[in-house]
């Protein structure tokens, strides 16, 4: 199978400059955006933006490669400007590919006030009834932060799911409120 070619802009953006190329990689598994496209249709003509997230897990699965004019950069590479890009770029990372390995679709959540929204079919064809926020196994969970997540949750219909990394695996939490 042929490696998809991804550039790398001066800022880290990852693009797929061949239309071909982009509506491949959104419609086989709905990686990135579309340039310019809220909401893109199969045939959309633009070319498509991907997340250092994304770009790193399609370079580990071998779908593509990201170079940076004539060099190919590295997983390590590609790894390394997610930390320097990206804060807790590691555990988003982890939380990323084991949801995508699980087969759920995964986009930023950033419209959410989250880490990532999941999808179970991918956008457009269902809603995401998850949010996912990531914590280290170390990190301390108050009651506010319970309260906080749950309010956003309910108000956009959404579960709301704290992914614990852990050493060597990821475990996930879901919260679901109701009325008594």
């Amino acid at each position: 199978m042929p490696v998809i070619r991804v550039e790398a802009s001066e800022d880290h953006h990852l693009i797929v400059w061949s239309i071909k190329d982009s509506r491949k990689l959104y419609n086989d598994g709905f990686y990135g955006n579309p340039l310019g496209i809220v909401k893109p249709k199969e045939d959309f003509e633009a070319p498509l933006v991907l997340d250092i997230i994304e770009g790193t897990y399609l370079v580990e699965k071998g779908v593509i490669g990201v170079y940076s004019g004539d060099t190919m950069l590295e997983l390590g590479k590609l790894k390394e400007l997610g930390g320097a890009r990206m804060e807790d770029f590691g555990n988003k990372y982890v939380v990323y590919r084991d949801l995508r390995e699980r087969g759920y679709v995964v986009t930023p959540g950033i419209k959410y006030g989250c880490d990532f929204a999941v999808y179970e079919e991918g956008p457009g064809i269902d809603h995401a009834p998850y949010i996912v926020q990531i914590a280290d196994s170390g990190s301390r969970l108050t009651a506010l932060d319970v309260v906080k997540s749950g309010r956003l949750a309910t108000t956009v219909r959404k579960s709301f799911i704290l992914a614990v990394v852990g050493e060597d695996d990821v475990k996930y939490l879901e919260f679901n409120w109701w009325k008594a």
